[in-house]
């Protein structure tokens, strides 16, 4: 694992580092090949909205830099950015000055079975509910224990993913991707202002289908509702798109608008 922390190669971190304290910070997980990250400028713009609503100082112009050289030295893989607010004292008040720490860790692609993209995937109904905080929602913060609960109810190889809801029960994404459906030639997604994270891949589809000429709705959805969709499937920023085709007793196929905007994914990514 290729690892630097603050611009040169490091192992470890300071104890006193908030993001191990308290979660204090975000993070992004870029696709690398040949050296190039894909949806890098989506990726700058949601981080950069973060540090805004975390009121944490970074130089992104700077950081650009830095990222690219780490990129050229990773060639392929994964690159996971962690940024926190540094280190501080014991107790939740920041620290005045904060010195915003980078932390990058690069990894191999996972490789995940092309039956998930050609056939689609069985989605698992989690228990675990997402809370409703507006002031984090749609921020990729490094408190995901949300997330870690929903992905330990289930160990069966037949799920890929999970469906998460919110606390009053409207879905809201999957585990570690954003979900889309489609009904009637229109393309939803549920809106992220409660709760969630606005995805990078989320993003880009949106203005795919825009360019397609495709009618997209961004607004709550109910689990009846997607019960009803006429296709459903999932997206991140490394694996594309997946379409569902099973969520407990519903079955979808993978429809003619999930192929049409996998075909234009797959090409992004490959590029």
């Amino acid at each position: 694992m290729l690892s630097w922390v603050d611009g040169r190669p490091a192992a470890d971190l300071p104890l006193a580092d908030r993001g191990l304290a308290y979660g204090d910070g975000l993070f992004e997980t870029i696709a690398v090949q040949r050296g190039r990250a894909v949806l890098l400028p989506r990726h700058l713009t949601r981080l950069g909205e973060g540090l805004r609503r975390l009121s944490i100082d970074l130089d992104l112009v700077a950081l650009e830099s830095e990222l690219q050289a780490f990129f050229a030295e990773l060639g392929e893989g994964v690159a996971k950015l962690m940024v926190t607010r540094g280190e501080g004292l014991r107790g939740y008040a920041a620290p005045q000055p904060a010195s915003p720490r980078r932390i990058l860790l690069g990894n191999p692609l996972p490789s995940y079975p092309a039956s998930h993209a050609e056939q689609g995937v069985r989605l698992f109904p989690c228990a675990t509910r997402l809370a409703e905080q507006p002031l984090l929602a749609g921020l990729k913060h490094l408190n995901r224990l949300e997330q870690v609960l929903a992905r330990s109810e289930w160990q069966d190889a037949r799920y890929a993913e999970g469906l998460m809801r919110d606390v009053s029960g409207r879905v809201i994404e999957g585990v570690f991707s954003n979900l889309f459906l489609v009904k009637d030639g229109v393309l939803l997604t549920p809106a992220l202002s409660r709760s969630g994270v606005a995805g990078v891949m989320r993003a880009e589809i949106l203005e795919q289908a825009v360019r397609l000429g495709v009618s997209c709705e961004v607004r709550d959805i109910a689990h009846d509702e997607l019960l009803a969709a006429d296709e459903v499937f999932l997206c991140n920023s490394l694996y594309g798109i997946w379409p569902v085709r099973e969520l407990a007793a519903s079955v979808w196929p993978a429809g003619p608008l999930t192929r049409k905007l996998q075909a234009i994914i797959r090409s992004l990514l490959d590029s």
